[in-house]
């Protein structure tokens, strides 16, 4: 057989393969719409999207995979068809930190798929009001970079909010220098919110340090701009360059090569056991001394891995603090009931915020 009698025989092997997906999604899509009716004659209001189920079948697609392709590579690609299966019952509207081509953005598509409508806001403070209200049915919000620490507007939300956590994204960080200009020797000023100026402030010294820094609201902000006046660039990713046209003048100029932010999903409805979760807990100590370690004593007796820990004034007193706290685990796990029961009797005051699935991808 000849190599054009190969690639012939091989190619028409693909085209059956294509035949079989394409019905074997759309059978899945029906499935699908089924499983909207039977939810809908139970309950007119019944949730569509289960962050555990989700969660759940991406890790079994995962730990089936046995390549070529990449297990987060096969798992996103599910991801997509899953998304696109939801929005036959019902499209989801995603409330997230704007304006359009944040990373926020990137993270709210990243976690849902693009099957859904996604809606800017100008504030954190906004997502949590368009949630609340149901304008929108979840939200995705940033609360810790991995180089410039918690994001402490979102922690403050939470104070006052009846919403829950339901999901979290991981979302690896990585800055561009963008202009309409094709000579980043010509760039006198650069454009930016404060923290992508923090995370390239090394890069920007050694490469750009007579360009004025001007900081911004966001880095989608920067781009626009950077798009309408002459020698000038943003710092911004990848939707923010493809939305504004720019030019990549310079990729990934990060000063830390692991650069990653965690966003929060979060919603009115509280998630199952997945399995593989976590869970956040807003707490106050009584006003004793060593309040703190009796309030942590309970985590440590029950075998609970506490895997992050902050603290915020209250705003009820001066000097008077709340903690956010995530442990390993479902509020739901016997273990975890019984630390948190426990920890309830040390607490003066103590809020579960959500358990969630662990971002998977």
């Amino acid at each position: 057989m000849s190599g054009d009698e190969k690639l012939q025989h091989i190619r028409a092997q693909i085209d059956e393969l294509d035949l079989q997906i394409q019905d074997l999604i759309n059978r899945r899509a029906l499935a699908a719409k089924e499983v909207a009716k039977i939810k809908l004659e139970e309950d007119k209001d019944a949730f569509f999207y289960r962050p555990e189920r989700e969660a759940a079948i991406l890790k079994k697609i995962q730990c089936r995979n046995k390549g070529p392709m990449g297990d987060e590579e096969m798992a996103r690609l599910f991801r997509e068809i899953m998304s696109a299966c939801l929005a036959l019952e019902q499209p989801l509207k995603i409330a997230y930190l704007g304006p359009e081509g944040t990373f926020t953005q990137s993270a709210a598509l990243k976690h849902f798929g693009h099957s859904i409508i996604t809606l800017p806001l100008g504030s954190i403070s906004d997502v949590f009001q368009e949630v609340e209200s149901g304008a929108a049915q979840y939200g995705v919000v940033p609360v810790e970079n991995s180089t410039e620490g918690v994001i402490n507007h979102t922690l403050d939300m939470f104070l006052r909010s009846p919403l829950f956590i339901c999901g979290e994204v991981g979302l690896r960080i990585h800055h561009h220098l963008l202009s309409m200009e094709t000579d980043a020797t010509t760039i006198t000023k650069v454009f930016s919110h404060q923290q992508s100026l923090a995370q390239c402030r090394g890069w920007l010294d050694r490469n750009l340090p007579s360009a004025e820094q001007v900081t911004v609201g966001s880095n989608a902000e920067a781009a626009r701009l950077a798009a309408r006046e002459s020698r000038s660039a943003a710092i911004a990713g990848e939707m923010a360059a493809e939305l504004y046209h720019l030019k990549g003048l310079a990729r990934n100029i990060e000063d830390e090569p692991d650069n990653t932010t965690r966003f929060l999903v979060i919603g009115r409805q509280k998630a199952l056991s997945s399995g593989d979760d976590k869970t956040s807990i807003l707490c106050a100590t009584r006003n004793v001394a060593g309040g703190l370690g009796r309030l942590l004593t309970p985590l440590a007796e029950h075998g609970i891995s506490m895997t992050r820990i902050e603290s915020r004034p209250s705003r009820q007193g001066n000097w008077d603090y709340v903690f956010f706290i995530d442990i390993e685990g479902h509020q739901d796990d016997p273990k975890v009931a019984s630390a948190l029961e426990a920890l309830q009797e040390q607490a003066r005051l103590l809020k579960i915020l959500g358990s969630y699935p662990k971002a998977v991808l």
